[in-house]
């Protein structure tokens, strides 16, 4: 993805023709300062992007970090500090906010899940549950937070799910017709497909050929059942209906990953403030 393409088109929506408040308030020449201030505990991440919409309103503006994407952040905490003509400053604040808020809220919620799993081998996936043209941001959001990306879209890996094996005409048919087109099209991608009960698990087992299982909605008692069926020859995943109170006893079960959509698409953002100084 092309962030910088990005941030310009974001800019361009909410600038327009100019920020008309400041230019009519404000004299273009004045300089101006202003810093980042923590008003809630969480992870911070998005810093590295406030930086970039600062630059790309106005090369000139000067930006000093004092805390980095990733780190621990408590009220009080002065994360960066920015200096230059008030205009930009003002004209850039409202668009880095909303990365470092929205950014900071997945990543604070993504480190306390996964500090759920501590000790075991487990790790926690995103989704493709994702806001509309700010998927980069979120997942990477995921990953400052201690979380695992999965596929980024449809793209970069195969997911066979019920869907599809419905549509193809059962699990056989639409593993092999994925297998063939690969084959045909030369793509190298994994294969992962969603199973939703031991029967259909038993059925992928005997045709082979993927890269890792999701279990669907499974109850814990099966999904231990399904670990063992598997026996360590493909990846494992458990999908759909997981809470924070069930993560762990999920992952118990000997799961490889644990997908969870409100990762992304549930998060309050973190309360943070810039102000002038």
């Amino acid at each position: 993805m092309n962030i910088d393409e990005f941030i310009k088109l974001a800019l361009e929506e909410d600038l327009g023709d100019g920020d008309h408040t400041s230019l009519s308030t404000i004299a273009g020449s004045k300089i101006g300062a202003a810093q980042l201030i923590v008003k809630q505990e969480g992870i911070l991440a998005g810093a590295a992007v406030a930086e970039k919409v600062f630059k790309a309103v106005d090369e000139d503006t000067k930006f000093e970090s004092f805390i980095q994407d990733g780190a621990k952040i408590r009220p009080g905490d002065i994360v960066f500090k920015v200096s230059g003509k008030s205009v930009s400053l003002l004209s850039a604040e409202r668009l880095a906010l909303n990365f470092m808020q929205r950014m900071s809220g997945i990543a604070t919620y993504t480190r306390y899940l996964t500090s759920l799993l501590d000790g075991l081998h487990t790790k926690l996936l995103d989704t493709r549950k994702t806001t509309p043209n700010f998927r980069y941001f979120e997942k990477e959001a995921v990953r400052i937070g201690g979380g695992v990306n999965h596929r980024m879209g449809l793209y970069d890996m195969i997911m066979i799910k019920d869907n599809h094996v419905d549509f193809a005409g059962g699990i056989g048919k639409a593993i092999r017709s994925t297998k063939e087109y690969l084959e045909e099209n030369k793509r190298n991608l994994k294969i992962e497909i969603e199973v939703r009960n031991l029967k259909e698990l038993r059925e992928v087992m005997e045709t082979r050929g993927i890269d890792r299982i999701m279990f669907d909605n499974f109850s814990i008692a099966d999904m231990k059942a399904a670990v063992g069926i598997v026996g360590g020859k493909y990846e494992t995943e458990a999908s759909g209906g997981i809470t924070e109170e069930t993560l762990r006893e999920v992952a118990e079960t000997g799961v490889d990953f644990i997908s969870v959509g409100a990762l992304t698409h549930q998060v309050r953002s973190l309360d943070l403030s810039l102000k002038a100084i």
